[in-house]
């Protein structure tokens, strides 16, 4: 009887197990969408607080509260920013049943610790994405009138998230792989069912090397899908130059690739006198 080659033995794992894959794989997606959709409104919500102004003419009551919520916030960022998602999940997972008596599913509860760690990083870079508007938009929308709320959906949000989109996308792919650490409270994502197929099989580089194979399709439809996305929101790159009367007539002409548009703006005769 010949021997197998490694091939062999991971076509007959992909033809054995590969439902078992495909399953874990479904809830690897689920747990990641799921937790980054909820983590970043989490972190859309935070950001927007803490950048909410203290201004000297607001009322003690307001500025106590903005100081207490941006210490409580802050304190969020740091935890779970600053420990491993394995730890944080024994604790939330164990620590409610224990504390509180509340005995979620390991599914359940893979994706609130999926997001509220994405939610504590989200915050940070929907906050830089805030920062990165120029103030003087602050300024113009507040001196019409507009609340915080009204200038941030309105005005800054629009660019910011446009901004943070990049960023986001990463959140996500990383999210992906970091599913595989809720194995520890048996959700039974891809790692969850690889360790299985390995325990059943008793081939662990082939096992293994199918669910690399797995991950890595996933993270590079996610990001080829994600740049698609961007281009999107980037919006067509031709363009019509509009300007005032004062201009003389000219033609613009734009290069893309390899072929000459040519975008003209004439002159009514009218507008010239």
């Amino acid at each position: 009887m010949a021997t197998k080659t490694f091939w062999d033995w991971v076509g007959a794992i992909v033809s054995n197990y590969g439902q078992m894959f495909l399953s874990g794989a479904g809830t690897t997606m689920l747990i990641a969408i799921t937790g980054t959709i909820i983590g970043f409104l989490i972190g859309l919500i935070v950001a927007i607080i803490r950048t909410i102004p203290v201004l000297p003419q607001d009322n003690k009551a307001k500025k106590v509260i903005l100081k207490v919520a941006n210490a409580i916030m802050a304190i969020y960022i740091e935890v779970f920013r600053g420990t491993p998602m394995m730890v944080q999940a024994m604790i939330v997972y164990y620590g409610l049943m224990e504390a509180f008596k509340i005995d979620l599913d390991p599914l359940t509860a893979g994706i609130l610790i999926v997001s509220i760690n994405t939610g504590a990083y989200m915050s940070e870079i929907v906050r830089g994405g805030i920062e990165s508007i120029d103030e003087g938009q602050f300024d113009a929308a507040h001196a019409i009138g507009m609340t915080h709320w009204q200038t941030m959906t309105n005005v800054i949000l629009p660019q910011a998230i446009r901004n943070i989109l990049p960023a986001t996308g990463n959140e996500f792919v990383i999210n992906i792989k970091d599913t595989s650490v809720l194995n520890v409270i048996s959700v039974t994502e891809l790692f969850f069912a690889t360790k299985t197929v390995k325990g059943i099989a008793l081939r662990t580089f082939e096992t293994f090397f199918v669910a690399g194979v797995i991950y890595l399709v996933l993270t590079f439809t996610v990001t080829r899908i994600l740049r698609f996305i961007e281009k999107k929101m980037d919006g067509d790159d031709s363009y019509t130059i509009m300007a005032s009367s004062s201009m003389p007539d000219q033609q613009f002409i734009k290069i893309r690739g390899g072929k000459h548009e040519h975008r003209q703006w004439l002159h009514d005769e009218s507008d010239q006198k």
